[in-house]
């Protein structure tokens, strides 16, 4: 899914931010945090290097979670103003990543997941598309990611 500049912001509007760049892959996390933050089923994050995500207006503040299921420490940046969780860093990941929820976007219609993750902690009544790869947990990045991606994400590590 190609994603060159993306527009979103938060529930009231004061915090907007830029999403530049296509994504290295885009997860519907089905785990009890993403559940919590977002009021839903679910949440669809984009996950790009820390670079791509650019704040135009507004400010952030961020507080440390732990990661739902796994356990591990999760950064989250939100609205100080209206709350709207906006992107995350997972600790677990050793990449400098910014995982954007694709809700905050001016067009979220315009984000397709390429997986489903922690679908062990999925709702019963939701039914998942065939055709998108599910995970009960995590997986392994080498059987899902592009080698462009794999590239994308070996050089931000190095960063």
């Amino acid at each position: 899914m190609a994603v060159n500049h993306k527009e979103g912001a938060c529930a009231c509007g004061k915090v907007r931010y830029e999403l530049h760049g296509s994504p290295m892959i885009v997860h519907a996390c089905h785990c009890t945090a993403c559940r919590h933050m977002g009021g839903g089923p679910f949440a669809v994050n984009i996950c790009s290097e820390a670079d791509n995500v650019v704040v135009t207006s507004g400010e952030l503040r961020t507080i440390m979670l732990n990661s739902g299921e796994s356990g591990q420490p999760c950064e989250t940046w939100f609205c100080g103003d209206c709350g709207t969780a906006l992107w995350s860093r997972y600790h677990v990941s050793p990449a400098n990543c910014r995982y954007v929820r694709a809700s905050t976007l001016n067009d979220p219609a315009s984000v397709t997941p390429d997986v489903h993750i922690w679908t062990q902690s999925k709702m019963p009544w939701l039914e998942l598309p065939g055709d998108v790869p599910s995970f009960a947990q995590f997986y392994d990045p080498k059987t899902i990611w592009t080698p462009e991606n794999l590239e994308r994400l070996r050089r931000n590590k190095e960063e």
